[in-house]
């Protein structure tokens, strides 16, 4: 199981994206151009220490990620078909975030294996691409046995 981050924009959500995958041992590709140095202080202040435990593999673009690419492309998405408790999960899977403020092109959404959503009340959007990847990390991971003991 991978987090991919398309175009991330925000240091401190990507520091908490990596705190969390280190946690859970889940590596962490990172399909640049970011909206950041990677160096910024903001990044380590949200992953702490925890960052530095983190797997990061990063890419100079979506191209040179999908050659890489050896799982199931899961894009989480407000455009999503299957709601995630509906959704079944693999332990290769590579489930992928879209940026802040604009998600992914038509072409990446198109290139998606499975296009997942997190149901939401009414009237609301989305949530923090932070929560999000925990929320749907999570679920993958309780799916395939891969949650820590």
């Amino acid at each position: 199981m991978r987090i991919a981050l398309y175009h991330p924009e925000i240091a401190g959500n990507v520091g908490a994206i990596l705190r969390l995958c280190a946690c859970y041992g889940v590596a962490v590709d990172i399909i640049e151009p970011c909206g950041f140095a990677f160096s910024d202080k903001r990044l380590a202040r949200a992953g702490m220490d925890y960052a530095a435990a983190a797997e990061i593999v990063r890419h100079a673009d979506w191209d040179a990620f999908q050659a890489q690419c050896t799982g199931r492309l899961v894009l989480m998405t407000t455009r999503g078909a299957e709601r995630l408790p509906d959704a079944r999960f693999a332990a290769d899977d590579v489930l992928l975030m879209g940026s802040e403020g604009a998600g992914v092109p038509d072409d990446v959404h198109d290139s998606a294996d499975v296009r997942i959503k997190i149901p939401l009340r009414a009237g609301f959007r989305s949530l923090n691409i932070g929560m999000a990847a925990g929320i749907a990390l999570t679920e993958a991971l309780r799916q395939t046995g891969g949650l820590p003991e």
